[in-house]
Order: structure tokens, then C-alpha cells, then sequence
């Protein structure tokens, strides 16, 4: 298992290969295969470094595909410095390979030299491919969708410029084709004669964490893809002479849709990584996260040792190296971890009630569903990357009287399958359905990991409960409730991020669906939020708010996202005539939207002005802080807008300061 990083402090000195190295390499009189494997040996470093550097990312999917990257960017990809339809197109469906994909760029001058220290980083390079970066042809998502992509650009190309066929080269993961909507595409692309698209699956046997095989095994896949009317070829994808054999022969297919199945090694190149040193059983430990401190070094020194053999192969003597160190990131030492306390309160349940099976769609470890999974192997259930295969899965399950519980992150949960849960919703049986990763944080990977629709997308399912919770505590009462006190299907949103949390879920809480409850006293403001860092950052903003200018600050847990119980509602705003909402979504659909409506059917005599606060745009990629300022919701901007709002009102601080 790779050992994830759990730094306090220590500086790491990152190790990386400047630019003006890879010139060489390409100025170098040697054949295109020498300086292909070269560049790719050098691209492994610098790859390994941004992760490192950027405390998050996926090594495993990036190594497996630089070899194949670094074929098409330096031999395949034609008049990159001409108009869009005269240029051949490269992107990645999977989008896991981002780094290795910037690093490529990076060495060929395609991007600036110091946006590698800016992976996962505001105004940076997204932790997943996004087309506001040069030469990204395409955005990642829900997985599956690059071979539509490619087949739209194709088609378009042929109408809008029919003199120019330039190839479309899109790389896909093995574990990807277990989405349905990659074998939706194969026919029409066929029947077209699409010849322009080169599909190139990175089949590198593993997909997040186990392999593909023990989930959903492909079968002859060669088969199936000329089943389809693909022409098929298969090449080892680090052997970069069997690359370029197999891309020339693909110049004489001209009729029909090309697929090459590389065999490739996950991990590549550093021999502890590489997806065969796992053990049996073992779930694979470097897909995602940064590699702790000795795995790095040591992984370093692999790559350093091949790169300088290829490098002085060229006759170009020693390899230059840079290096810079590593800001340590400081996390607090006590927080609350909502997917540890969900692990715990998922076997809890399972002790009492038989009925209970566990549905994963390829994110064991991030769901927390190890334990469960070790505990009752017969009632764990992996579907893969198949999210609406895994829904309408559990939804059978229910119909025969079972209580199926399925995961996700709750960017793909809400999503991929929403007609799928619509339609178990429609049918009154019952499936609790848990996406992690909720919300804005962590903002490291990017927009298509961060999950601000999903209340938008799932509040308006009838008989569908959404609720979030913002303690460890209520975690364990949110899915006891759930379970077993309502006879409602549910979304439980968990927020994956770990954070400290400055107040303590009240003794002998009540459960309700539609009421919260108080997290902190205040005579002036009332402020509604919910979830662990939203609750958290809004009661330092009133305490910050009261210490400054006496305006008291009521801050209100609610952790039904869909649901407000009316007299409840009416009893909490008493007399107070200003209200904020927060969410950790967007503004427009969220619990704050909710929440007006609720006020506004009240009918208050003097109704409350409310002020609703929210993502308001696609959210930016960065570290935690960095998004959390860009979009408002930290602390010093709900201290502003605590502010604004009670002053806009005239909201009175008790007696201590009058009218604000």
C-alpha cells in the first residue's frame, strides 16, 4: 500500500527537470523512438514532483500513459501552431492524467515552465483537464464521454472544413469502459467512417484502487471493439518502437474508426508503484493522493537513474536537475472526519439489521467502505465505474426486500444516474444513497469533482430525503434515522474533507426531518447553514462579528437539504428581521432557495429580509483556502456579509451598541 502523506511540517526537496532540458533532447541527432523514451523518462520526474508538490494527484494513471503521450505530442500531433481545424486533437476521456498530460506540455514549451509548481493551485493547472488551459481540447467528467466528444469533432470537421480531416486522438481508461455510454458510441462512429478518430485505451489492468478484472472483467476486447466495426490494434504501451509501428500502420485505415489497446503498467517506472508489486488482496496505494516523504525520495531516485541512462545515451552528458522545497502544509491535529464516523455508523447498522447490502461505484477507500466490505463480503457489492448500472442494481434489490445502500462522490451520484434514482423514487421502494466528496472542498481537483449541483439535481425527487451533516456525532444520528425512521428513500451528502470543528452536537438531539437546531445563541442575525467547514467558518464569523461590533449572531444547524418543517421554521426566526443562508452549492437551487420560499409562505407579519450565499459561478480549482476566499464563503467574507446584512436592516446589537 502507497503511503499517504500525513506531513506536520517537514520541508521535502522536490526534484525537477527544467525545460531547456527536454531541448536538448529533442535537438539531439538521435531517432524519434530515442528521444520519445528520453522525454518520457524526464516527463515521469517532473510528473511525480507536481504531485508532490501539490500534496494531491493521481501518479499511478499518469505513468501508465506517458509514453503514448509523449508518441503523440512529440511525433503524431501536426501544426499545432495553425488554425483549429487544421490541427490535429489530443484529450483525455479518463482526466485522472492530467499531471503527466501537463508535463508533456511543459518540457515542449507548450505551457510556461513555472506552471508546474501551480497544479491544483487558483488561476493554476486544474487537479482534472479543463479547456481554460492551452492545448486541453476537452473537460472530464463523469467518465465515458471522450469518445462521443471525439465523434462530434469529427463530424463537425467534415461539415464546417471539408478540406481538412485532422486526426482526433483521445485517450480513455480500461476501467472507463465499464460506463455504458463508451459502447454507445462505437456504432455510429463506424457506420460514419469515421477514420479520423484514433481511440487509445491505457489498459493498464487496475482502475481506482483494485483490479479491473475482480469488477468487471472486459472480456476479448479486441473482439468487442470489431464487433462494433472498429479497426483494432494491440501494442505494448511503454514499448515506444511497437508505438510507432502500430501508428504507422494505422495510416493506410483511412475507412473506419481506429482503437489501439495498449497494455500498460499503472505506476510505471518506479518499481514499488507499479500495479504487480501488489500484493494479493491488496488494494492499490498510489491511484490518488500525494506520496509520503520516503516513497517519494526513493521513487525519485528510480526515475533519476532511468532518465540519466537515456539521457547519456544520446550522448548528451549529465542530466541537469533543479530543485526547490516544498512548503509544508500544517493541518490541524483534531477535526472531524465525516467518512470515518460513516464507516463506523455503516457497520453499526449492519450488526442489526440483515436486510442492509452495500453498493460501491469504484470508490471503496474514499467512501469509507473498507471495513464493511472486509466485515460482510457477502453483502458488499462492487459495480465499478457504473454508476447507473449500480442505481437501478439497487433499486431490484429493494423491490425484493432489501435496504440497498449505494456510493458514489456526489458529483457522479447525483448525476450520471439521476433518471435512474427518479425512477426507483417513482416505484416507493426504498435505497439510501451516500455521495462523498460533497460540495466545494476539497478544491484541489478541480470543477469536476466538486459537487455544487447535486441538491439542485436531486431536491425536487419526490419521496427522496436529502440531509447533511456537519459533525462526526450527527453522522452516526443522520444514518440511524435514515435506516430505520423513515420509510423515504434517502441522499446522505457527506463532506469528505477532515476539519475542526469549535462546537459540539447538542446531548440528546433529536432527529426530526425539517428541523436543525442551534449551534450558536444570537439575539440579531440568523443565519442558516449546514455541513462540517460551512457551519464551522460561519460560527467564527459571528463570534468575530460580536466581538467587533456587538451585533449578535445566531447561528442555525439545518441539515435537511429538501425538507423544512414550518412551525419549526417560524419559532427560529422569532422577531429577527435578518436572515443568511450559506451553502456549499450553488446559490441558485440550493438550501437557501428553499428556505425563502419556506419564509415568504409564512406569511410573518414583518418578514425577514433574506441574504443567500452561495457558489455563484463554476467553482475554481485550488487549495482550500484559495477557494474558499475566491467564492466568498471563508471567514473574512462571512464576517463582511454578516455585517452587510444586519446593517442594511438597521438589525440592532441588544444593548450594547444600538442600530449598526
Amino acid at each position: 500500500m502507497g503511503d499517504l502523506q500525513t506531513d506536520q511540517g517537514e520541508r521535502l526537496e522536490l526534484i525537477s527537470v527544467p525545460a531547456t532540458e527536454f531541448r536538448r533532447v529533442l535537438d539531439a541527432k538521435a531517432s524519434a523512438v530515442a528521444k520519445t523514451e528520453a522525454c518520457a523518462a524526464l516527463a515521469r520526474i517532473n510528473t511525480l514532483s507536481m504531485i508532490a508538490g501539490a500534496w494531491s494527484g493521481h501518479i499511478g494513471t499518469s505513468f501508465s500513459s506517458l509514453e503514448i503521450m509523449s508518441w503523440l505530442f512529440l511525433n503524431e500531433i501536426r501544426r499545432l501552431d495553425r488554425g483549429p481545424a487544421a490541427c490535429d486533437i489530443f484529450f483525455s476521456s479518463k482526466g485522472h492524467d492530467a499531471p503527466a498530460l501537463y508535463s508533456v506540455l511543459i518540457g515542449l514549451g507548450l505551457l510556461p515552465a513555472e506552471k508546474a509548481h501551480e497544479l491544483r493551485r487558483l488561476h493554476g493547472l486544474p487537479g482534472h483537464p479543463h479547456v481554460e488551459t492551452p492545448y486541453v481540447q476537452a473537460n472530464t467528467g463523469s467518465l465515458g464521454m471522450g469518445i462521443s466528444k471525439a465523434k462530434g469533432m469529427a463530424i463537425a470537421n467534415r461539415h464546417l472544413h471539408p478540406e481538412a480531416r485532422p486526426r482526433i486522438f483521445v485517450l480513455t481508461g480500461d476501467g472507463e469502459l465499464q460506463e455504458g455510454q463508451v459502447w454507445e458510441s462505437l456504432a455510429s462512429a463506424a457506420r460514419l467512417a469515421l477514420g479520423e478518430i484514433v481511440a487509445i485505451v491505457d489498459h493498464n489492468k487496475i482502475q481506482s484502487d483494485t483490479w479491473v478484472d475482480r469488477v468487471s472483467p472486459l472480456g476479448d476486447l479486441e473482439a468487442k471493439f470489431r464487433s462494433f466495426g472498429w479497426h483494432v490494434s494491440r501494442v505494448d504501451g511503454h514499448d515506444v518502437p511497437a508505438l510507432e509501428r502500430t501508428f504507422r500502420a494505422l495510416d493506410a485505415v483511412i475507412d473506419r474508426p481506429k482503437v489501439i489497446v495498449a497494455d500498460t503498467i499503472k505506476g510505471r517506472g518506479v518499481s514499488f508503484m507499479e500495479g504487480p508489486a501488489m500484493k494479493p488482496g491488496e488494494l492499490y496505494g498510489y491511484h490518488s493522493g500525494a506520496p509520503g516523504e520516503e516513497s517519494y525520495r526513493a521513487g525519485v531516485k528510480e526515475l533519476l537513474a532511468s532518465a540519466e541512462r537515456l539521457v547519456a545515451s544520446l550522448g548528451l552528458g549529465a542530466l541537469t536537475i533543479e530543485t526547490r522545497t516544498r512548503n509544508p502544509r500544517r493541518e490541524p491535529r483534531k477535526t472531524d472526519n465525516l467518512i470515518a464516523a460513516y464507516s463506523q455508523a455503516l457497520l453499526d447498522q449492519a450488526d442489526r439489521n440483515p436486510h442492509l447490502i452495500v453498493l460501491d461505484a469504484d470508490l471503496i477507500k474514499d467512501c469509507g467502505l473498507v471495513p464493511f466490505a472486509a466485515k460482510h463480503p457477502q453483502r458488499f457489492v462492487e459495480c465499478g465505474i457504473a454508476e447507473q448500472d449500480m442505481v437501478s442494481t439497487a433499486c431490484g434489490m429493494a423491490h425484493v426486500g432489501a435496504l440497498p445502500i449505494a456510493h458514489s462522490f456526489a458529483c457522479f451520484l447525483a448525476a450520471r444516474p439521476n433518471e435512474q434514482i427518479y425512477n426507483q423514487c417513482s416505484e416507493g421502494s426504498k435505497v439510501i444513497y451516500v455521495g462523498s466528496l460533497a460540495g466545494l472542498l476539497p478544491g484541489g481537483p478541480g470543477h469536476s469533482h466538486q459537487s455544487v449541483r447535486d441538491i439542485s439535481a436531486l431536491g425536487a425527487v419526490p419521496n427522496l430525503l436529502l440531509a447533511e451533516p456537519g459533525l462526526e456525532a450527527e453522522v452516526h444520528a443522520l444514518v440511524d434515522h435514515l435506516v430505520n425512521r423513515t420509510s423515504e428513500s434517502a441522499y446522505l451528502r457527506l463532506v469528505s474533507v477532515k476539519w475542526p470543528i469549535p462546537f459540539r452536537y447538542p446531548d440528546g438531539q433529536s432527529v426530526e426531518a425539517g428541523k436543525g437546531w442551534v449551534v450558536r445563541e444570537g439575539r440579531d442575525l440568523l443565519v442558516f447553514g449546514y455541513g462540517p467547514w460551512l457551519l464551522a467558518n460561519a460560527y467564527e464569523a459571528a463570534e468575530e462579528v460580536e466581538r467587533s461590533s456587538g451585533v449578535s449572531v445566531r447561528v442555525v444547524n439545518l441539515p435537511w437539504l429538501n425538507r423544512v418543517d414550518g412551525g419549526w421554521l417560524r419559532e427560529t426566526i422569532g422577531g429577527r428581521r435578518a436572515v443568511v443562508t450559506l451553502d456549499n452549492h450553488y446559490v441558485h437551487g440550493g438550501q437557501g432557495d428553499m428556505l425563502a420560499a419556506a419564509i415568504a409562505r409564512l406569511g410573518l407579519e414583518q418578514a425577514p429580509e433574506v441574504t443567500r450565499l452561495g457558489v455563484t459561478e463554476l467553482p475554481e480549482c485550488g487549495t482550500n483556502e484559495e477557494v474558499l476566499s475566491y467564492h466568498g464563503l471563508d471567514v473574512p467574507a462571512l464576517v463582511k456579509a454578516f455585517l452587510g446584512a444586519a446593517a442594511r436592516l438597521g438589525a440592532t446589537a441588544g444593548s450594547r451598541t444600538g442600530s449598526v
